[in-house]
């Protein structure tokens, strides 16, 4: 079974350069909604099982045109939504980007203690998505053992949740290598776990 974790694409926030992550959220710009139907293009002739997005609506608006090439409807799953920055919510100031980093940093290097200031810690953001991508893994792993599960969800939370699921990405991966806009994360099921095939197009 693959899983690949799809960051959704252009929002109004991604323009404005804010942290926005509380539901449900802004939606796509015109340039999103093309970089959502070019993204349906691409995986058009991909083996596709289904199709899931977290609640927020830029991704719900950028899964829709993937579901529709394979006569779907999206579903929407809790625990994979972007991480809640708390007190940063919609800043773009500087001193806000630079705590957000910090923290994440600290989450990519196993300190998964330590809050965003009135958000959420790295522990309670592995234990939703870990638990949810548990969830569709035991939904789909026999039934479609040589397909593609499509997770549409939030760059932050995508590049921890590889590191945390995946027996082969690095800290200094997840930290540094940020994920495009409808950039994709292939992750394909072990015996053990998850591993990562390729990062936005790159072998990992």
């Amino acid at each position: 079974m693959k899983l690949y974790l799809v960051r959704h694409a252009q929002s109004e926030a991604n323009v404005l350069k804010t942290l926005n992550t509380a539901l449900p959220g802004p939606p796509l710009t015109e340039l999103g909604r093309e970089q959502a139907a070019a993204l349906a293009g691409r995986l058009a002739d991909e083996p596709v099982r289904a199709v899931y997005a977290s609640f927020a609506t830029r991704a719900q608006q950028t899964a829709a045109p993937v579901a529709a090439v394979f006569g779907m409807e999206v579903q929407p799953v809790e625990g994979v939504h972007e991480i809640n920055v708390g007190d940063l919510e919609d800043r773009a100031d500087h001193e806000a980007m630079k705590s957000f980093a910090a923290v994440m940093h600290s989450w990519t290097q196993g300190d998964l203690d330590v809050p965003l200031p009135g958000g959420e810690s790295g522990s309670e953001v592995r234990a939703r998505y870990e638990k949810a991508v548990a969830d569709l893994r035991a939904k789909h792993e026999a039934a479609d053992s040589d397909g593609v599960v499509v997770l549409v969800g939030h760059g932050g939370s995508i590049r921890l949740a590889a590191e945390w699921l995946c027996d082969n990405v690095l800290p200094e991966l997840a930290d540094s290598s940020l994920i495009p806009n409808t950039g994709i994360v292939e992750l394909e099921s072990t015996d053990s776990g998850w591993h990562c095939l390729s990062w936005v197009g790159t072998p990992v």
